[in-house]
Order: structure tokens, then sequence, then C-alpha cells
């Protein structure tokens, strides 16, 4: 028996199952692409077949995959995990789905006496691969309990935030406030290079301030060095805004920003920029004023 089947190895699944590896957990892997799960297997896991088969090989299965439809292949499909998973199995979705979604799937886990926690998580690739990321879960106290030692090997924050659905409430939070911080930080950034200054010198100047954030950190020096590679893809912020849209039309909500923002994306994507990092959301407002946010020619 593996301690953990891990389903889902794209940008993030594949730094998250290798710092599983590096704690010492035994392994069992799937992916419909045969490319990470060779390279799992060369770290030490295991290959199972399909869903079924990690399923049945594990105490704890995590998906991570890219949207709710992919969740539900994965775990209530033909050769899916509830096929293979046992009574006392606890499977861990981290992907980022709607809270509808993650009920649904936490209440088909119930009816096969399987426990269930969503638990999405923030940080893109850096923090995948560093094991510091924030994951926000949803479930019962007790299962959160048995798998809480596990998530902390891939996280550095990890807090059970209410029932199943409630850790993808948070994430969808969590991404209003990270798009709204960029687009915001694109509009100032913009502003700045448009009036002759230095990009680089006005970030150092506003970081300390109550303008400085980890989004204004982590993604100002991108955009300056104009260095776009996804840590966190365009297409994916923009699933988790139309995900949170939808959320809020179901509890007539008005996210006005968000809205906005998601517009900006879908912008974007139609652009050919859907596979950029989401700091590319400067893009948008630069071509709006015609500059380039960039350190000046010396």
């Amino acid at each position: 028996m593996a301690d953990i089947g891990f389903i889902g190895l794209g940008i993030m699944g594949k730094p998250m199952s290798r710092n599983l590896l590096k704690a010492g957990y035994s392994l069992v892997v799937y992916d419909i692409f045969p490319g990470p799960v060779a390279e799992l297997v060369d770290a030490g896991a295991a290959h199972g077949a399909s869903c079924a088969a990690v399923a049945s090989q594990a105490e704890i299965v995590i998906t991570m995959l890219p949207d709710g439809p992919e969740v539900e292949t994965a775990i209530l499909g033909a050769g899916g995990v509830l096929e293979g998973a046992r009574p006392g199995t606890v499977v861990v979705d981290m992907s980022s789905i709607s809270p509808t979604v993650s009920q649904k799937v936490g209440a088909a886990c119930e009816a096969k006496g399987v426990d269930f926690i969503d638990a999405p998580v923030s940080g893109g690739e850096p923090k995948a691969i560093d094991g510091t990321l924030a994951i926000m879960a949803g479930g019962k106290p007790e299962v959160f309990a048995r798998v809480e030692p596990v998530l902390q090997k891939m996280g550095s924050s990890v807090t059970l935030t209410g029932a199943v659905g409630a850790g993808n409430v948070t994430k969808l939070a969590n991404q209003i406030m990270v798009a709204c911080n960029i687009a915001a930080m694109g509009e100032a950034l913009v502003l700045a290079t448009k009036a002759g200054l230095d990009p680089e010198v006005v970030f150092n100047a506003v970081k300390g301030g109550l303008a400085g954030s980890t989004v204004l950190n982590a993604k100002a020096p991108m955009v300056i060095s104009r260095n776009f590679k996804p840590g966190f893809r365009i297409n994916l912020h923009e699933k988790d805004l139309r995900n949170a849209l939808q959320a809020a039309e179901a509890m007539k909500v008005s996210l006005p920003f968000t809205s906005m923002a998601q517009q900006i994306l879908i912008a974007l994507m139609n652009d050919g920029k859907g596979n950029l990092d989401h700091s590319a959301i400067v893009t948008f407002i630069e071509q709006m004023a015609g500059v380039e946010v960039k350190k000046p020619q010396a």
C-alpha cells in the first residue's frame, strides 16, 4: 500500500508530488500525459494505470486538476477514484474549482464511505516547488486532522476554513484579490512609466508602504523585466474568476471589479496570451496607454 495517490502532474501537481516524495511518503501517481509520470517514477513513485488503480493502492488520494469537469471525471467517472477507493480512504481535491462541484463530489464520496476534503492552493509554481503554498481546506475537522501533516509538506500555511466547499470559496476570494491587485499595479506602473519615471524606482519606493503586498513583490519585477513565463497562467485565472462570478450570481452578490478583471483576462486570451503569467494583465493596460512598463534606456 502506498501512503498517497496523486492524480494530476501538471505545472503544480508535479512539484507538489516531488515534495511528498522528499518527505518520505510512498507515492503512486497517474496522469493522462506519460511524460510527468515517467519523471515521478524515476524519482521513486509507483505508476498507477488509472485513477481507480491509484485509489486502490493508497490511503489518501490527492487530485490536482484544471477544473471541475476534470475533477468529476477523475473521481466520479468510469475508472475513477471511487471505483478503486475503499471505505475510509480520504480524497483530497487540491484543484481550484466551483464550490458547488466540490460539494457534489463530496456527497458522492460520502455515499461510498469515502472522506473528502477540498483543499485548493495559492502561490503558483514557485511556491509549489518550494513547498510553501497557502492551502485552504474545507471538510470535517477530524478528516482534516488526518491529512494535515501531508498538506504541511506542500504548504507553509494550511487552514481549515469550514465545511466541504469552503476551501474553494476561500480560494475564489483569494483569486479576486490577486487579480484586482495585479490590475491596479499595472495601472499604477503604466501611469508612472508614461510620466517618464523608472518603474523599478517607483516599485521600490512604494513596496514598503501601505500599497506593498506579496502580489506587488512577486509580479512587479516580472513586469519590469518583461518576464511573463507562467507561474500561474491567465487562462487558469480567468477560470477562477468565472467560477467566482457564477457562485456570486447564485448568492445574489455583486462583484463589479471581479467582472472587469475577468473581461480583461478574456481579452488577453483572445489576443493569444492565455498561457502567459497573469502578471501580463499589465499588457492590456499598456496597449491602451501606448507605453511599455520597463526600465528607461540609458
